[in-house]
């Protein structure tokens, strides 16, 4: 069993469920990555050419969000800067997280960005308490040779493993999947970099109007629509609690 929770953290406390999330648009109101590209990088018409090929099978995400970050070359701690004074949480997720701390449903952070700007915003808009029980599986950011992350062009985007997703997020679910008694899983994204774990959790919250219903009304994967985190919280609670099944949440756009 300690084995297991080494390998599986958010199984440490025997959960009756898990709560996979992304976090750009998903957790915050605006992508921090989106945010940065289309302010200080190459801007919104090749950011969203670059979402749309890979949300259509013409490139991969890894290829599209290296060139996004690529196109950044503000030093990393005025990115940083940026990005707290402008990215906003849902006004509904810290009541969701008090909630999921208090019912012992882990809340699991996978996310095609980068370690340092979840936990500075998180921690920003949350609280450092908040940062410490989370588990936040991401990307990361390195130097570029002779410079450091702080330098104008001095940073590049560092991935989490070799996938075409530069971060492959069913691979941290699958695991959890695979056990033969396992809690019930949930998963919440809006775009692009949730392709990859669409299809690997019980019951999948895709942002309305966003890319990922898009892609799950295409792939024929069953999901619910949300607008904030009150509707998750809503209907993660009825599942818990045993008032609804996965099956009956599953109503696709709301």
């Amino acid at each position: 069993m300690a084995q297991q929770d080494a390998s599986l953290p958010a199984l440490r406390t025997q959960p009756k469920a898990i709560f996979f999330t992304d976090f750009d648009g998903t957790i915050t109101l605006q992508d921090s990555n989106d945010f940065m590209t289309d302010h200080l990088g190459f801007g919104v018409e090749l950011r969203k050419k670059g979402n749309q090929d890979v949300l259509f099978g013409r490139r991969s995400f890894r290829d599209s969000f290296q060139e996004m970050m690529d196109s950044v070359r503000t030093p990393y701690d005025k990115c940083i800067a940026e990005l707290l004074a402008n990215v906003r949480l849902d006004p509904c997720f810290a009541a969701f997280f008090r909630w999921a701390r208090e019912n012992n449903v882990p809340v699991v952070v996978l996310s095609g960005g980068m370690q340092p700007i979840i936990r500075a915003l998180l921690a920003h808009l949350v609280g450092e308490d908040a940062v410490s029980h989370m588990q936040i599986v991401s990307n990361d950011v390195e130097p570029r040779p002779g410079k450091s992350i702080n330098e104008e062009d001095g940073w590049n985007i560092k991935f989490h493993d070799d996938s075409h997703f530069g971060h492959d997020k069913s691979l941290e679910i699958k695991p959890y999947a695979a056990l033969e008694s396992r809690p019930i899983m949930f998963y919440a994204g809006d775009g692009v970099s949730d392709l990859s774990a669409a299809k690997e959790t019980d019951l999948l919250f895709a942002k309305a109007g966003r890319d990922l219903v898009t892609y799950c009304e295409n792939e024929k994967v069953p999901f619910v629509t949300f607008n904030d985190f009150s509707d998750i919280h809503k209907i993660v609670a009825d599942v818990v609690e045993g008032k609804m099944s996965v099956k009956e949440a599953a109503k696709g756009r709301l």
